[in-house]
Formats: structure tokens, sequence, C-alpha cells
């Protein structure tokens, strides 16, 4: 009698975990994006009265965070680029956005100067959590990714973008 319930009690604890295993695979896991998505930061140009906006509009699309300083010798080089290649891929409903390791008047200067078509946040130096949080492990500038619509990590670039690449990436993103 002893055994059969021992047995019958040990089958039971096996079943009990293997249905914690696969119901914790199914489970809700919160996506490396959660933090840029719940992050609020200032604007350039500046919103009115300072606001800072929202990057939880970007939620559910497909969207390019260039991470940035206008310090950095190669972030300059490819911005006017990611400019002409947001307004060439607007229409397909691709979100770029830049989010700057700097100053926010180096930024608006910047913006200014060589007219960025797509939206510029002021991070300063807590942007760098950011880019860690989404795979930027080296600190490096300037640091790229792209987003799916569920918010997931489906490429990251370090260093100068090469443009035809980056567009073959962003294309193939459903």
């Amino acid at each position: 009698m002893k055994s059969r319930f021992l047995i019958t009690s040990l089958v039971a604890i096996v079943f009990g975990g293997f249905g914690l295993y696969f119901s914790s695979l199914h489970a809700e896991k919160p996506q490396v994006s959660d933090a840029l998505y719940a992050s609020s930061l200032p604007t350039v140009p500046a919103a009115p009265n300072g606001a800072a906006k929202s990057l939880a509009e970007y939620r559910n699309k497909v969207v390019v965070v260039n991470f940035w300083a206008t310090w950095c010798g190669p972030c300059v080089q490819e911005m006017p680029e990611l400019s002409a290649m947001q307004t060439e891929l607007a229409a397909k409903k691709i979100s770029f956005i830049g989010i700057g390791i700097d100053s926010p008047d180096s930024m608006a200067e910047f913006a200014k100067k060589y007219k960025i078509t797509y939206p510029l946040f002021v991070a300063g130096m807590s942007g760098t959590q950011l880019a860690t949080d989404l795979g930027n492990r080296s600190g490096g500038l300037p640091f790229t990714v792209i987003l799916d619509k569920s918010g997931a990590v489906v490429k990251t670039y370090r260093g100068r973008l090469d443009m035809t690449q980056l567009r073959q990436d962003i294309l193939a993103v459903k």
C-alpha cells in the first residue's frame, strides 16, 4: 500500500513539474524594449513648456532606434542618410527615432543644420542604460536597433551603418 502511494505521489510530482515548466514557456515575458516604451524624454526641438514625450506611442510599430551623439563622427555621417531613409520608408509605416546621448542645445543645433526628419529625443547619459537594455554591451556609438511590432529586438548594429543592409533588414521585418 505504501509503495503504491509513493509511486502515485512521485508520478503526480513529475507531471506537476512538467505542467509548471510548459506553462512558463507560454507565460508573458517582459521585452527588453519595455524600458524604452516606458520612457518619456524631451524632444528636439523642445516641446512646448519643455514637456517630455512618451515613447509608448511607438509600441506595436516597427521601429528603428538610433542612439547617437553630435561628438560621434560616424553618428554625424549616418544621420542624414537615416533621415532620407525614414522619408523613403514612411509610407510603409516604419518609425525612426533618434535618442541622443548629448545635450539638448548641441542636438537642436545639429538637427537644424542637417534637417533631420525623424523625431529626436534627448536622453543624455541616461540613454546609455536604454541602449544597454537593447543589447549595446560595449557602450559604443552609434548603436542602432530594429524592433518589430511586438517590441522584440530583430537586429542590432554597432558602429557606422551599411544603409543597403539596414534597408534590407527593415523591409524583412513582418
